[in-house]
């Protein structure tokens, strides 16, 4: 699938390979301009990776080369724009292009075990996702990916591979991460029910406003899940939301009642590099969390910018 028909449709499955060597981007270069400190020491929570060595990390049946926009994106090639921000540690989530192969993630974490960390993806449709997502759980990996993939919204979670993934997210404090959009948040409200100890964080703001319209209706069921402690939201993916324009400054009531309903300390921003760099900088997506959400303190800033991350993942 486009990367825009994934934004759309939330259907997209996992996967990540690159290499590990020397190499320049091939996503388009902005020039920055940032005010943030160089020692901000931010945590951006939402970054993919991936390769075009396809050697070493070969695409799976269905996949081609050609369907990699941009051709690799590189561990250097999202810390090289992040730096000038502050932002000098990352949350990997595995990318689609590979399915259920974490090989390359894993070896990015493996190699830079203090920068990075990692979301992954299993088959919940297999036999022992649980089982999985331990083994994975040894390698860097705090979260994992989920998603409808075409399943009505209603009814998506049910099934026994979710029931174990939810299961196994309490035992070992392990995140399940789901990808969706609004429409599919009353049943992760369910499931939060029935396994109240899962952390569960939400991904781009449950894409609300990723059509252009940003719904009262839609923004309450978001809120709704905040009356279960473990759920937190990533404030991210401005570009793919609204107005899709910088300074995005059409997001900031949203943002306004998700930080009234959660608060900071259940918030993390993140980029979606490198899809954040297509049209846009870097600087226009932290600077909007940074620099231009006055109700926000300087210690809701540190929150959303390191600390929840940082508990979650790097702890």
């Amino acid at each position: 699938m486009r990367r825009r028909d994934f934004l759309k449709q939330g259907a997209i499955l996992p996967a990540a390979s690159a290499v590990l060597g020397a190499g320049q981007a091939t996503a388009p270069e902005k020039k920055e301009r940032t005010s943030a400190p160089l020692n901000g020491n931010f945590i951006d929570a939402h970054v993919h990776v991936w390769t075009d060595d396809f050697q070493k990390y070969p695409l799976p049946p269905g996949h081609k080369p050609g369907e990699m926009h941009p051709p690799r994106f590189l561990p250097e090639d999202i810390l090289r724009p992040a730096r000038p921000s502050g932002v000098n540690r990352i949350v990997l989530i595995q990318m689609s292009y590979y399915r259920f192969d974490n090989s390359y993630m894993l070896d990015v974490i493996r190699l830079r075990p203090q920068v990075f960390r990692g979301i992954a993806i299993v088959d919940w449709r297999g036999k022992d996702p649980d089982a999985k997502m331990r083994e994975l759980a040894r390698h860097g990996v705090r979260g994992f990916r989920i998603y409808p993939n075409g399943a009505p919204p209603a009814s998506w979670l049910d099934g026994e591979g979710f029931e174990k993934m939810f299961r196994c997210g309490a035992e070992e404090h392990l995140a399940i991460c789901p990808l969706i959009n609004p429409d599919a948040l009353p049943a992760v409200g369910r499931q939060c029910e029935k396994f109240p100890e899962t952390p569960v964080i939400i991904d781009h703001l449950a894409r609300i406003g990723a059509d252009g319209s940003i719904t009262r209706s839609d923004i309450n069921a978001l809120c709704a899940l905040s009356r279960h402690p473990q759920v937190k939201v990533k404030v991210s993916a401005f570009y793919a939301l609204g107005a899709k324009k910088p300074p995005h400054l059409d997001l900031v009531p949203l943002i306004r009642r998700v930080y009234a309903a959660f608060g900071a300390h259940r918030l993390m921003w993140a980029s979606d590099c490198p899809f954040q760099l297509v049209s846009e900088t870097y600087e226009d997506s932290i600077s909007l969390v940074r620099d231009r959400l006055d109700f926000l303190s300087p210690g809701d800033k540190e929150w959303m910018l390191r600390r929840t991350a940082e508990e979650f993942f790097f702890r």
